[in-house]
């Protein structure tokens, strides 16, 4: 049970963290990604503002290195601040930009293949040809980052190199992963100390209580023992009485409940002594004596038991297992069958005991493995249960490894309990 509690505080401060940690780190790689592409955009269009055939025939026309006094550089400066953002960013002349100049009748007036000439003429044409085929004003293809534009006479399509960027962006895009990874390994670990410090108190409680229960038992013992002597020694000196004989019942009723106490604190403990049984053969056997009395009240158990399913387990838990589902049908159940099932799916055991039982609320079944809790007050107030057998059950399910269930349908009450398998020697 605490175990089940660890991992679930576990999984929960894990699973927000890493969600926030997720979201904080795609936000920022997203803003980063976002902004960037922005800012390839603004330095795009203050590149093709600034473009015009006349600089690129200059340009062409002179030797490298040699420039006509009084005209203007072949790449400028960028304009004075103010127009627009990111024009006089370092950024801006460290970038690389390409254009390409394509008449109305589809010839290649002017090609920039950029001062490193990281492009080739034909392949800044082949690209240009591709973006003015697809029909779009801006976009991105490969690393290129592209803006086309309406002039007079001709289209331009001006680009910007973003591999660097791109190169950026995946560099921390890893960075992140591995960041977030290590993060994770350390939250995994704080959650795990977190998670056994907070069930710590919850599991030394747990042990005092059983601890408290199984003394007590063991302490009522003496004295019940010495009641029961002294009713029979008065028993004999003034024969049979009214309140001896009272004395008498609720001694007993007292014998089994701490007899029933007792059993419920031995089934908690996980370190019982366990060897490979058939449950098959053990489940037969422990219905023997229950048909015989399901037959004195009017009701038949019907058995349908697989052959060969074999679980790792105590003989004598398991037989108290079988013996209290059985019990409690014939004890609270109304019909006249009792189905007893037990079969093998894949690795799990799985024995399911049903009876026809009046209505079950979701509210009585989320109790009905509580201790001390019985569903139908008024038809057992009688008989000698103290609600008990199904935490008792319960436990012994929980020290196998197993689970078990309750369920309503039908009419009928279902209980289910699931133990893993194992293969026969």
């Amino acid at each position: 049970m605490f175990n089940k509690t660890k991992r679930k505080i576990v999984f929960t401060v894990v699973f927000s963290l890493l969600a926030l940690m997720i979201v904080t780190l795609t936000t920022i790689y997203l803003s980063n990604r976002v902004a960037l592409h922005r800012e390839n955009e603004e330095m795009l269009k203050t590149f093709a503002e600034r473009f015009s055939l006349e600089n690129e025939a200059q340009e062409d026309a002179l030797p490298p290195g040699d420039a006509e006094p009084g005209t203007e550089e072949t790449n400028p400066p960028p304009p004075p601040p103010g127009d627009r953002p990111g024009r006089n960013e370092p950024a801006f002349r460290l970038s690389t930009f390409y254009a390409v100049a394509v008449s109305e009748n589809g010839e290649i007036l002017a090609v920039n293949t950029g001062e490193r000439d990281l492009q080739s003429e034909d392949s800044l044409i082949e690209i240009a040809t591709s973006i003015l085929n697809k029909g779009k004003k801006s976009g991105k293809t490969g690393g290129l980052t592209y803006l086309v534009e309406e002039r007079d006479g001709y289209t331009l399509v001006a680009m910007i190199d973003g591999t660097i960027n791109d190169k950026n962006q995946t560099l921390l895009f890893r960075q992140m992963l591995l960041i977030g990874s290590a993060a994770t390994a350390i939250l995994l670990l704080i959650s795990i100390f977190l998670a056994r410090r907070i069930v710590r108190p919850l599991e030394e409680n747990d042990e005092k209580q059983k601890r408290f229960v199984s003394d007590a038992g063991h302490e009522l013992k003496t004295p019940i023992a010495v009641v029961s002597a002294n009713c029979e020694l008065l028993k004999r000196q003034i024969g049979e009485n009214e309140w001896l004989s009272n004395v008498e019942y609720e001694n007993g009723r007292m014998a089994d409940l701490v007899k029933q106490l007792l059993f419920l604190s031995r089934a908690e403990r996980r370190d019982v002594p366990k060897e490979t049984l058939d449950l098959s053969e053990l489940t037969t056997g422990e219905a023997l004596p229950f048909e015989s009395l399901a037959f004195e009240r009017g009701k038949k158990i019907e058995s349908q038991i697989e052959p060969g399913v074999f679980v790792e387990g105590n003989a004598n838990q398991l037989r108290q297992l079988v013996s209290i589902l059985l019990d409690n049908a014939l004890s609270h159940g109304i019909g006249d069958r009792i189905e007893l099932s037990l079969w093998r799916e894949r690795h799990a055991a799985i024995l399911t005991v049903t009876n026809d039982a009046e209505e079950i609320g979701a509210e009585q079944l989320a109790r009905l493995f509580d201790r001390f809790y019985r569903a139908d007050e008024a038809r057992t107030e009688n008989a000698p249960h103290y609600g008990l057998g199904l935490s008792i059950a319960q436990a012994i399910v929980l020290a196998h490894g197993g689970t078990i269930s309750a369920a309503y349908k039908n009419g009928k009450a279902i209980f289910t309990v699931q133990l893993p398998a194992k293969k026969s020697e």
